[in-house]
């Protein structure tokens, strides 16, 4: 049997993205597969921004994934509050359906579950990124840190109730988080990633090398990410990234049983 899930289109990416990696659609079926090629598996875009689309049946869906956005999920519009009513429900009523988000989804997903996500002071974190995982992260991931690609200047300043870190850097103290299946359930040494039921992080390991060089440029030439901030992602854009090879794979023994 082969794995279903949801993709949450919050934004479309810029035209110079899109011109040489397509849409979010195709950006995440590349993560996904070549994270596990081995798996089978089916992604259905829904655009909950533009036309607040959404699943028919969502008991068909073992995963919902919620991309990342140029919006701010603070934003009191119609489509974000619309959103993050759905993924509460979802996470309060739908405990089998895992829940993954993105940057954005990330955001999305701590308001959902009580939490807050604010402006941190006009901070930029972009491209390649050292994160130092928490004792949770380090049992998820393998390793004392991951390398991740960033694109955001909001953040979730605390990590909502009954969740639980997955780490931290300088400018974002919290980089992700995960909740279980029973919110209850506390992390142990034994920890089975099929028990997680929503699954955080606040960068991008879909987003490649070409395609956040591709953002620094456009944002940079635009004013949006200030030179000095532009100009670090460059210096740093040959880093390691881990998006594909740890988070993907995780990302996968969280939805799939075959994983």
């Amino acid at each position: 049997m082969s794995s279903r899930i949801a993709l949450f289109l919050c934004d479309t990416p810029i035209p110079a993205v899109r011109a040489e990696d397509g849409d979010y659609t195709d950006i995440f079926n590349a993560l996904l597969r070549k994270s596990r090629p081995d798996i089978q598996y089916s992604l259905d875009p829904y655009d909950v921004r533009e036309k607040m689309e959404y699943p028919k049946d969502l008991d068909t869906y073992d995963a919902i994934i919620l991309t990342g956005s140029a919006a701010s999920a603070y934003e009191n519009l119609e489509w974000i509050n619309l959103l993050v009513a759905y993924i509460a429900s979802v996470a309060e009523e739908k405990p089998h359906i895992k829940l993954i988000g993105i940057c954005f989804g990330h955001q999305i997903l701590a308001r959902a579950l009580g939490g807050e996500c604010v402006p941190n002071g006009g901070l930029w974190e972009v491209g390649p990124t050292t994160v130092d995982l928490s004792d949770v992260g380090q049992q998820l991931f393998g390793k004392p840190q991951i390398n991740i690609q960033q694109m955001h200047r909001d953040h979730v300043p605390e990590v909502p109730k009954s969740c639980h870190l997955l780490g931290s850097t300088s400018i974002a103290p919290n980089q992700g988080f995960i909740r279980f299946n029973d919110p209850s359930v506390q992390p142990s040494a034994d920890l089975n990633l099929r028990d997680i039921q929503i699954f955080t992080v606040q960068g991008h390991p879909e987003f490649t090398k070409r395609i956040v060089s591709t953002v620094v440029d456009a944002r940079a030439a635009t004013g949006v990410i200030d030179k000095d901030t532009a100009e670090s992602a460059r210096k740093r854009a040959d880093w390691h990234n881990d998006g594909v090879d740890v988070i993907g794979r995780v990302i996968w023994k969280i939805i799939s049983a075959k994983a």
